[in-house]
């Protein structure tokens, strides 16, 4: 009968009817419990159909809705209450806010209560929905509209919230204050100081839901606002201090802990902590001991090596994405917490508050490792503060240290053994005279009885692994890194898969850190790898293919070695055979492939056409049941990691083998595909599809050409700024980072063919490297892609140069020397060499620039030396036009005259 009344017009309103009536219909026998339990089934399916179905709903439909939701708001009953606001803001999402202007008036009179004649639910039922809408629709709140920004009006009446007899009005009031606390709008500013009052009043509020937004306001203010908190420093530490001692409320405290994690990693604020560090200290260590109820589930741990992981155990993981030079220029894992101490996200996101998930059932027995706790928080602050104040630190933990490393409460023991670690990066100097007997009592602790003992200790010695990998003298390295080392692949095949986890998670910490020093014994370490496949369940697998993928990374062309290949690869071979096209471990292995093929190169062409024809059909696949999705709602959206992983591995391979194999491999099927990638709806996915047109213009350019014209169409569309600046999304300028360097790669070689598609090209590259909203990274692409245009089509780009010559200068000064920024700066003298006077108000910069370009004189890449003649050809040619060109030269430093005179004889 549902599936029936779905197809009807009216089905709509049917759902608002029964989800905005507060008693069974006439003749309908249901206990009250039983209809609140329709009302909310009522509730999620009508929120999803506006979610999933806005623009198909009728017009009459949509105002009968507009009409319960504010009946729902009001409701008597709290979970239809906070369904009410879930469909209001998704009517609001998809409609626009000024869609219905009426809701918000109505909201803020409920809260207003006027006359006293507003019931507590419904006050609190309206609150709960601001919140909501606050947090999906932020940006248009800052924005103008007639005239008037609308947070304008809001903020002081949230603040006046806060001053409500209802606690669950004042919590929510400062949740919405939070969602704009961290944002640098006009209307924050204005209201700062009355906001600080309103805090410091509510610090000691009886509600503890209170008490943490407070908390949570005061850590956000740290970014916006920190000059408005220094003057109350002392005050903020004790506050914070005895929040974070509150037994009762852990999530409370770890709110309270946030805070010296925001100050600690706060450019300038963190010196004021410093005559509080004597104080704080002894509280984060304290917080860092297990609490009973992680003690009674962590304590005495069984051997469960033969244990099946169950599918929730499983966390979903994320593939990294293929960037072509970071978007800060730095190279760095923008999803790397630097400090070791991962704060998990919550995944149940896709559900608003008052739905439950019905796959969630075994929330109570959430491993207290696999969260973030007061704990985790805690160690993570000890690590910042160690990294502010260094040796302070460990000078004040050391009597910690010395009392606990060898308790006999294992509690205690395992605490000490976190601090240790914790502090490592930031206190090695002062800890390093320590570690000659830290160390090996460390690596006793690896046959600990308790497994938690052994996790924590291989976490902390991988955090020392750094040190030992670097230690000179060869019998030091043999009394400490040698037997560090093998402590932690001897515990990669320990009886408890948590252990097995946090060896495994060392090992592969400690190959970024040895590299090169690994090379030795990289043959014991594969032997080990190969026995922990043969061993682990699915969940840990997942982690050893990061330990593979990290040593090839590392170890690089090493790995080629045949005694090297022939033991590991047979083992990846056999995952590879067995793990079907749709499980999840495909992401793991086949971002692990991708590794071993760039570290192996050549060497990987026996493996590499059934890979590469097996990650074609994958992508086929998935943009099948993509398609599929979109028309026939019992296909389900595939995961886009399918596509971004493959992608991934098709690049590596087209890396790693000669050009003349790769060839053979690139398709008229393999470039159609790419194509569709190209276009996505996932950024993710553009992003990768994009690395590989690069990877593709480079090794096998003959075999892409008949498709260029399709591939610059969709690409120059994609570097149009416009959707994506107002939204600040760092994954579509990560796909703009790609398309500009997958660009400049094909302009190489695709030479005068490039012409019908310059001036578009142009365009976007000028606007982007114009635009101070674009990240440094992408900016520094753009121009190095522009430069290279001047290589075949200087003289497009001359009459233009005026207007992005200081732009381009600007963004080369901070790209390293490279065969890119070569070319790019040949094309760019080739542009100036058509329109020299058009740069005179740059033209010092320019010989700036030059002086400074390293590496030139003398060397025999025929690059290097292009360039050089190049420049030489420009000095020429200004040293024609100029009067007194030495003269004009004599503005510059004088060592970058210097360097004019030594390499181009000036």
């Amino acid at each position: 009968m549902l599936t029936q009344a779905k197809s009807s017009p009216d089905f709509n309103n049917y759902l608002a009817y029964i989800f905005s009536s507060g008693a069974p219909a006439p003749g309908v026998s249901m206990t009250q419990q039983d209809w609140h339990g329709v009302r909310s089934a009522a509730a999620i399916m009508l929120k999803n159909n506006v979610k999933n179905g806005f623009k198909q709903i009728p017009e009459g439909s949509i105002q009968l809705i507009k009409l319960a939701v504010p009946l729902g708001i009001q409701d008597s009953n709290s979970q239809i209450r906070s369904l009410a606001g879930n469909i209001a803001t998704e009517v609001i999402l998809r409609g626009g806010l000024y869609s219905w202007p009426e809701l918000l008036e109505e909201l803020l009179k409920l809260l207003s209560n006027q006359g006293g004649q507003v019931s507590s639910e419904a006050q609190e039922g309206a609150m709960n929905a601001m919140v909501k809408i606050c947090e999906d629709n932020f940006k248009l709140l800052e924005k103008e509209h007639q005239g008037q920004r609308p947070l304008n009006v809001l903020l002081p009446k949230f603040i006046e919230a806060t001053k409500s007899p209802l606690p669950k009005v004042r919590a929510q009031a400062l949740t919405a204050i939070n969602v704009f606390t961290p944002r640098k709008s006009q209307a924050m500013l204005t209201v700062i100081d009355d906001l600080l009052q309103h805090l410091f009043h509510l610090s000691e509020d009886p509600s503890t839901d209170v008490r943490r937004q407070v908390c949570r306001a005061f850590v956000r203010l740290v970014e916006t606002r920190p000059d408005k908190l220094l003057p109350h420093i002392q005050g903020l530490v004790d506050y914070i201090i005895a929040q974070q001692k509150r037994d009762d409320d852990e999530e409370l405290a770890c709110e309270a802990a946030e805070f010296w994690l925001a100050v600690g990693e706060h450019d300038n604020l963190w010196q004021a902590l410093s005559p509080y560090i004597g104080k704080i200290i002894p509280v984060l260590l304290e917080c860092m001991v297990y609490g009973a109820e992680d003690i009674a589930l962590l304590g005495g741990a069984s051997d469960d090596e033969d244990e099946e992981d169950r599918e929730q155990d499983i966390k979903p993981q994320f593939a990294k994405k293929n960037a072509k030079r970071g978007l800060t220029g730095e190279g760095a894992e923008a999803n790397q917490n630097a400090n070791g101490f991962e704060k998990l996200n919550s995944m149940d996101e896709g559900l608003e508050e008052g739905e439950i998930d019905e796959e969630d059932d075994d929330e109570g027995d959430e491993n207290p490792d696999e969260k973030w706790s007061l704990r985790k928080c805690s160690a993570a602050a000890l690590d910042v503060f160690a990294n502010d104040f260094g040796g302070p630190v460990f000078t004040s933990i050391l009597p910690y240290l010395q009392t606990n490393l060898k308790s006999a409460d294992w509690p205690q023991r395992e605490a000490a053994v976190l601090a240790l670690g914790a502090v490592a990066e930031g206190c090695m100097d002062v800890v390093v005279p320590h570690l000659p007997e830290l160390v090996p009592y460390l690596i006793s602790l690896l046959e600990d009885p308790e497994p938690v003992i052994r996790t924590i200790t291989c976490w902390t010695l991988s955090r020392y692994s750094a040190w030992a990998a670097n230690l000179q003298d060869p019998a030091q390295k043999q009394t400490f890194f040698e037997p560090l080392m093998e402590g932690i692949l001897r515990k990669m095949l320990d009886k408890n898969k948590k252990v097995q986890e946090a060896a495994a998670s060392a090992m592969a910490h400690l190959e970024e850190k040895a590299g090169k020093h690994l090379e030795p014994y990289c043959g014991p370490i594969i032997q080990q790898f190969v026995l922990c496949f043969a061993k682990y369940k699915d969940k840990n697998r997942w982690v050893l293919y990061d330990c593979v993928q990290t040593l090839a990374e590392h170890i690089g062309p090493v790995l080629a070695r045949p005694e090297l290949s022939s033991a590991l690869m047979p083992t990846l071979i056999d995952r590879w055979r067995k793990v079907p096209d749709q499980s999840r471990e495909m992401f793991p292995l086949l971002e692990c492939l991708s590794y071993v093929a760039m570290a192996m190169g050549d060497a990987f062409t026996p493996y590499a056409e059934p890979i590469f024809n097996r990650c074609v059909n994958i992508i086929h696949q998935n943009l099948e049941q993509s398609l599929a999705s979109k028309t026939n709602v019992e296909y389900e959206q595939p995961d886009k990691d399918f596509l971004v992983t493959s992608l991934d591995l098709l690049s590596a391979i087209i890396q790693a083998l000669e050009d003349s194999k790769a060839s053979q491999l690139a398709t008229v099927p393999f470039f159609e595909l790419l194509t569709l990638c190209m276009e996505d709806p996932a950024d993710e996915v553009q992003q990768s599809a994009y690395a590989l047109v690069g990877d593709c213009s480079r090794y096998v350019f003959e075999k892409m050409r008949p498709f260029l014209p399709r591939i610059f169409n969709i690409l120059t569309k994609r570097l149009d700024l416009e959707d994506i600046l107002d939204e600040e999304i760092d994954s579509s300028f990560a796909v703009i980072n790609n398309a500009c360097w997958s660009a400049g790669e094909i302009a190489m070689q695709y030479k005068q063919e490039l012409a019908p598609f310059v001036p578009d090209l142009f365009e976007r590259f000028v606007q982007i490297i114009s635009n101070p909203g674009v990240p440094p990274g992408v900016n520094e692409n753009a121009a190095t892609a522009l430069g290279r245009l001047g290589l075949y089509h200087a003289d497009v780009l001359a009459p233009h140069v005026s207007k992005f010559a200081q732009e381009f200068l600007e963004s080369m000064d901070e790209v390293d020397p490279s065969e890119e920024k070569a070319t790019a700066f040949k094309g760019f003298c080739n542009v100036v060499a058509l329109n020299p006077q058009s740069i005179e108000p740059v033209l010092l910069h320019f010989f700036s620039s030059i002086a400074a370009y390293p590496g030139l004189k003398g060397t025999e890449h025929p690059i290097n030396q292009d360039l050089h003649a190049t420049f030489q050809n420009i000095i020429k040619l200004y040293s024609s036009i100029i009067p007194g060109f030495t003269q004009f030269l004599s503005q510059l430093d004088p060592q970058e005259q210097a360097a004019l005179k030594a390499t181009y004889g000036i």
